[in-house]
């Protein structure tokens, strides 16, 4: 079984990636919220589902181990296909699905696409007990991004010879700022600033 990848991202949309590891291209499916952390030309690092039908082997890509472990939960769920989890976690962050789960709310699951009010209760019966760890802040989740971008600019500035105890205080001061900033204008940032 495929666990994850490592390449370039060759081929970038809303709904799938591919990607290119040793001169293998991959098609990746995935949510919306893994797709908007990737962008084309840059390498990634994704989590993979691999699911292995009669007719297709499969693979869904994942952006955080949380992300793969809610989606492998709602798949388990009897009714719902790896499709409907995809656009499940396309509409809903991780928290606010484990919420709407964890309070019964299934009015908030059948607003997304495909999925009814049977398959919403199926949800909650199934994984109330099982999805309290996933209502984290969404603080945590950008966090967690953050120091993504940061270890990457950093990287990228070790093998330039800057040594990362300097440039990770200047770091730190310009993801305050500006936590949206791109990997690459973090690191311009942080040479300008040395």
């Amino acid at each position: 079984m495929i666990y994850s990848l490592r390449g370039l991202v060759q081929e970038l949309t809303p709904t799938f990636a591919v990607i290119e590891v040793n001169g293998i291209g991959y098609y990746v499916s995935l949510s919306l919220q893994t797709s908007q952390n990737l962008k084309l030309n840059s390498e990634v690092f994704l989590y993979i589902q691999q699911i292995i039908r009669e007719d297709a082997h499969l693979l869904f890509g994942f952006f955080s181990k949380e992300e793969k472990e809610m989606f492998n939960l709602l798949i388990s769920v009897n009714g719902v296909g790896p499709v409907s989890a995809l656009i499940l976690l396309s509409s809903l962050s991780l928290s606010d699905a484990a919420n709407a789960i964890l309070s019964g709310n299934s009015a908030i699951i059948q607003k997304v696409k495909g999925i009814g009010v049977k398959t919403a209760e199926r949800i909650i019966i199934d994984l109330r007990d099982k999805v309290g760890g996933f209502s984290i802040s969404e603080e945590k989740l950008s966090n967690l991004v953050n120091n993504k971008i940061k270890n990457e600019a950093l990287s990228a500035l070790e093998v330039l010879g800057i040594s990362r105890k300097v440039s990770e205080k200047i770091a730190d001061r310009i993801l305050k700022q500006n936590p949206e900033v791109s990997i690459e204008q973090l690191v311009k940032e942080i040479l300008k600033n040395i």
